[in-house]
């Protein structure tokens, strides 16, 4: 690389497609395409349960597409991990409360580009590629079975591809007792570099010598997209297909580049947090092209003749475009006036007139108006008492879910900021018609200042809810953790690392 090049800034331009398949009944994968963040989460666990987790996932990684510390490689690196342990703390707290999605979990596959350094954060099965060169690098390595048995020669990479229990999962984010601590790897960018992200359902069934084929001829970053996922489909795939394509390029436009970029995307279970993703990033968000219509392949042939009860592909819907809140403005529809009708009057003589100068008109509209006049009082009338009513029932109800309101609350435990100290709340961060449903319990020594922009936010915010005294100590010690990494990369760091961290060994298997 040239001096030139070194001292220009890169720019990442990525894309998603994610498709549910012609198998499943829905998508568990998750993913999100920025300007300086990507990333692919793939969910397990029941209808809901992949859903939920993977979208929690997205949720919790997305703040990085615009943190203000974006300039600064280990501060980012350091980011990404923990909300890849703060994602996975949050998963398993939702699974405690509802138990219909006990066991779910989800894979995670994220890319951040900071200062002409790839950042890459990675548990599970899904997997990134680098294509440099012309050459593919497979930049991640499985945390499943199959791949164990790989590393330990029982198996070849061949023989993977059809083993039985290929899909089991012995390190992923969720309901398990497995290690959550991702991969977390940095190497510098070089100008052309191209990622692949994808969920098993795409690298599960094309062979590498494929994807590098097809990520060195298609240029355009969505064709290439499209074509990958299309092929995993025509393949034989089974499960959700999900590609992310991130490109580094020399900017275009100097420093008013980003004013043109493309939106970020998401695609797959996460789309239906679309003004969530937006209120995060605190930017427009776009839902991810789907996948070009290819009615009659030979994937869509083989599941109508398989399936006993074949997923119908329905027409895709037309891309959606959320605004952050701050830029949302509610629309509603103008009423029209309502208008009157001069009433048509049969004479004795038998003939019709409209003319309010008839008397018999002027008659028979005196008469309506006298009906409508007492027509509106019994109205009001009856109006009154069932808002009388009404008031009396509010009341009521309103003393009853006060009181069970406040009880509830002080169930609950949130971190918040006290005098620019990091504190524990018990209760909700709110209020029930002037009555505060919480209080400061334990004040740390972790001061607000020492914080990134996003722990920040999520103080100010009261955001960090959790369900006991325990669950908000642990976390408040979780962000103590963190605060002491940062001030000692700040004084020690002076050049990222560009080997990556060693991979934690697998633990326990999933069933």
């Amino acid at each position: 690389m040239n001096t030139s090049e070194s001292a220009t800034t890169l720019t990442l331009y990525s894309t998603t497609v994610s498709d549910v398949g012609y198998v499943r009944s829905n998508n568990q994968d998750s993913s999100f395409a920025g300007r300086h963040f990507a990333a692919i989460c793939d969910g397990m666990g029941g209808h809901a349960g992949g859903d939920t987790a993977s979208t929690i996932a997205i949720r919790s990684l997305a703040h990085i597409e615009h943190e203000d510390a974006a300039d600064d490689v280990e501060i980012i690196a350091a980011m990404m991990e923990t909300s890849v342990l703060a994602a996975h703390d949050a998963i398993v707290g939702k699974a405690k409360h509802e138990r219909r999605l006990s066991g779910m979990g989800t894979t995670v596959t994220a890319l951040s580009l900071v200062q002409n350094h790839w950042i890459l954060a990675h548990i599970g099965d899904s997997r990134a590629y680098l294509l440099r060169d012309g050459k593919i690098i497979r930049a991640t390595k499985d945390h499943s079975y199959v791949q164990h048995l790989i590393d330990t020669k029982r198996i070849t990479e061949p023989e993977a591809k059809s083993h039985p229990q290929r899909n089991v999962v012995m390190r992923v984010l969720g309901d398990f007792d497995i290690d959550p601590r991702p991969d977390i790897s940095i190497r510098r960018a070089l100008p052309g570099d191209r990622w692949l992200l994808c969920s098993d359902g795409l690298c599960g069934v094309l062979e590498d010598s494929t994807i590098e084929e097809v990520l060195e001829k298609v240029a355009d970053p969505e064709e290439c997209a499209q074509m990958l996922v299309a092929m995993a489909l025509k393949a034989g795939s089974t499960d959700n297909v999900t590609a992310v394509i991130a490109d580094a390029t020399l900017p275009l436009a100097g420093d008013g580049a980003d004013l043109d970029a493309p939106v970020p995307l998401v695609g797959g279970a996460v789309s239906s947090s679309l003004e969530s993703i937006a209120d995060i990033i605190d930017e427009p968000v776009a839902t991810a092209p789907a996948l070009k219509a290819d009615a009659g392949s030979p994937a869509q042939r083989a599941a109508a003749l398989t399936q006993s009860e074949p997923v119908a592909k329905t027409e895709p819907e037309a891309p959606r475009v959320a605004q952050p809140s701050s830029q949302r403005t509610d629309t509603g529809d103008i009423a029209m006036p309502n208008t009157g009708e001069i009433p048509v009057v049969q004479k004795r003589d038998g003939s019709l007139t409209a003319d309010p100068h008839d008397p018999e008109v002027a008659k028979t509209i005196k008469a309506q108006q006298r009906e409508k006049a007492q027509q509106k009082r019994r109205r009001h009338s009856r109006s009154r008492n069932v808002v009388i009513s009404i008031i009396v029932i509010m009341l009521l109800v309103l003393g009853g879910v006060g009181f069970g309101a406040w009880r509830w609350s002080q169930q609950q435990y949130y971190l918040g900021e006290s005098e620019g100290a990091v504190a524990i709340y018990q209760g909700v961060p709110t209020d029930f018609f002037g009555l505060q449903l919480s209080h400061e319990v334990t004040r740390t020594d972790i001061m607000v200042a020492d914080l990134p922009q996003s722990w920040r936010d999520q103080l100010a915010n009261g955001s960090i809810s959790v369900n006991s005294y325990d669950e908000a100590s642990n976390h408040a010690e979780l962000i103590r953790q963190q605060a002491e990494n940062l001030a000692k990369q700040s004084e020690t760091a002076k050049t990222p690392q560009q080997t990556p961290s060693p991979s934690s060994s697998p633990e326990k298997k999933q069933q």
